[in-house]
């Protein structure tokens, strides 16, 4: 699967999950570690896992494999590692804490509407 393929499916399948205030950024250039971010939120542990889970069987079924996923258990943040993509999905407690938005702030962000459309 293509990087702008991958991006598409990770934010749908977060967008079906009803994940909240999804923002992604574009780390080429800034990180090593991905090109893209997604963040978002869930209102519950139990939607933040839905949201992960979604994620992960997404990504399975294209025959993507997950190179890490962490945090599930506790689904306070839940960190889905897909190469390319990486999936940060808070619980809406802990994400105003941790931030990632403004430690990241130099990356442009890229257009989630657009994402969905394509």
């Amino acid at each position: 699967m293509q990087e702008h393929e991958l991006l598409p499916l990770v934010v749908q399948a977060a967008d079906d999950k009803r994940a909240e205030d999804m923002i992604v950024l574009d780390m080429k250039g800034i990180s090593l570690i991905s090109d893209y971010f997604l963040i978002c939120h869930g209102n519950s542990d139990k939607q933040v896992q839905a949201i992960a889970r979604e994620i992960k069987e997404r990504a399975n079924e294209k025959g993507i494999q997950v190179k890490r996923l962490e945090g599930f258990d506790e689904a306070r943040w839940v960190l889905v590692d897909l190469g390319n993509v990486i999936a940060h999905v808070f619980h809406k407690d802990e994400r105003s804490y941790y931030n990632l938005e403004r430690l990241w702030g130099d990356a442009p962000a890229v257009d989630v509407q657009e994402v969905l459309n394509q």
